[in-house]
């Protein structure tokens, strides 16, 4: 077959990127077009994401593709999950989106559980109880008289937006739906009930769109702004990102974990059909949709943010992310925070709030760079052998093997630790999991492969896999 040429954009909490990825019927090779930063906006007194800047840089992206002459396929976009627009009846956006980020959902669970029954709620959706989830931050809006809320009359998950945006046709992508705690796994859909409790109606959403649908052409305006043509479709890929990075996990047969590592750590399994049960319950983990009808049962753990909020606080370090993570290797400092402490989720000073939880725990405070870097790594390795030891619990498979993906896969220090803590193979890559996922979705839209082990296969012929085996 002909080289085909396929647009990813791949959104994170701090940064995005356009990828450009060439499909030759074996592999993929996927070149960086554009990147940008993604910075929470403060602004009245709460955090917000700038969503039509990211709208603008992926005009920018398209313009570049006609710049080198780059004929596009297709497109497909992935964000994080949870947050959402507000757009008016005239199609136009209403406000900035919050960010989850933002401190006006502390005590949102409380409050909404006062009247309503918790394991009700998770029995309807499977989903881990966290105060940012998209239930809990549009009733503290509606809590706090929020107007755009209130004169909303589309309510669209970020990818979903930015579609909108893009198209002007108006979906509620699966996999992103699937983190907000209002989607009910059983039926496939938003839970009505759960939307009256929070005064909304499904209509507000876009229709359910499974990932793999062709959407369309981009809108007439935006070909005129871009000078893209009407053959270039837009895809609903796998919008969730680490749905999508699971995706592109590289596995050939069920007896593994997976770790998206990245700023936030997303660690599970694969199973065929929601895990929603007295111990899943208990242990507070999460169904999330995945592709081909598969659920992602799995914990979210605060990961890398915390090593990225202590480096502005290091002074005499190097500035480059290599010889910076070395340091990890020059103490054998021991101490452990829980990167799950809700201490660490937005404190005023990252390293301040590690020497007070070592302090209230009984155990020495890191003093050097060095020793913070260790502390953190170590800690998250300690994290993932607990939640390892969960899902053991819960798997109808045994847990062989860790597949790593995402940016932390990059990081041999932690990487080592987190072999060593487990007493299991730890394989890394893709390292860009998400954007391979991200562009296998589009492959499998246009009916150039028709199976997930397919597109693994794919996967297995485009990356360079590492391995960490666990030290004596």
């Amino acid at each position: 077959m002909s080289v085909k040429n396929y647009l990813a954009i791949d959104l994170g909490a701090t940064s995005g990127r356009s990828i450009i990825a060439t499909y030759d019927g074996k592999k993929v090779e996927m070149k960086e077009l554009t990147r940008f930063k993604n910075p929470m906006i403060p602004v009245g007194g709460h955090l917000f994401w700038d969503l039509p800047a990211l709208y603008n840089e992926i005009l920018i992206a398209l313009r570049k593709t006609v710049e080198d002459g780059i004929k596009v396929e297709s497109m497909g976009i992935d964000t994080w999950g949870v947050d959402v627009a507000f757009f008016g009846k005239d199609g136009q956006l209403l406000s900035l989106p919050y960010c989850y980020r933002d401190a006006h959902t502390e005590g949102a669970i409380d409050r909404y559980m006062k009247m309503h029954d918790k394991r009700e709620v998770y029995d309807r959706t499977g989903i881990q109880f966290m105060e940012f989830n998209t239930l809990f931050q549009l009733d503290t809006l509606r809590h706090n008289g929020c107007t755009a809320l209130e004169n909303a009359d589309k309510i669209l998950f970020t990818p979903d937006a930015l579609i909108y945006m893009l198209t002007g046709k108006a979906i509620c992508e699966y996999t992103i739906a699937s983190t907000s705690q209002m989607l009910n796994p059983n039926t496939g859909d938003l839970d009505a009930e759960l939307l009256r409790s929070i005064g909304l109606d499904r209509s507000q959403f876009g229709p359910m769109t499974q990932p793999g649908t062709v959407i369309g052409p981009l809108s007439e305006q935006v070909r005129q702004a871009t000078g893209v043509g009407e053959d270039l479709k837009v895809v609903a890929i796998a919008a969730h990102d680490t749905a999508s990075a699971v995706a592109a996990v590289p596995a050939k047969d069920p007896d593994y974990a997976y770790l998206s590592c990245g700023t936030w750590s997303l660690m599970g399994i694969e199973s065929p059909v929601p895990v929603i049960n007295d111990e899943s319950y208990r242990l507070n983990f999460t169904n999330e949709g995945g592709i081909e009808g598969t659920t992602r049962f799995l914990k979210n753990i605060c990961g890398l943010w915390i090593f990225e909020q202590c480096r502005p606080e290091f002074k005499d370090v190097p500035t480059e992310i290599g010889p910076l993570t070395a340091l990890c290797d020059t103490t054998d400092f021991d101490s452990i925070i829980n990167p799950d402490d809700p201490a660490f989720a937005h404190p005023a000073s990252m390293t301040r709030a590690i020497d007070e939880y070592c302090e209230k725990t009984g155990q020495i405070a890191p003093r050097t760079p060095a020793e913070y870097i260790r502390c953190i790594y170590l800690s998250l390795a300690h994290r993932y052998k607990a939640i390892i030891g969960m899902l053991s619990e819960m798997s109808p498979n045994p847990i062989k093997r860790l597949h790593v993906i995402g940016g932390g896969s990059k990081n041999p220090h932690l990487m080592q630790l987190t072999a060593n803590a487990l007493g299991m193979p730890v394989i890394c890559g893709p390292t860009e999991g998400t954007a391979l996922g991200n562009v296998l979705m589009q492959i499998k839209a246009a009916g150039l492969v028709k199976t997930l082990p397919e597109m693994r296969g794919i996967v297995a012929n485009s990356v360079e896999l590492k391995t960490y085996t666990p030290a004596k």
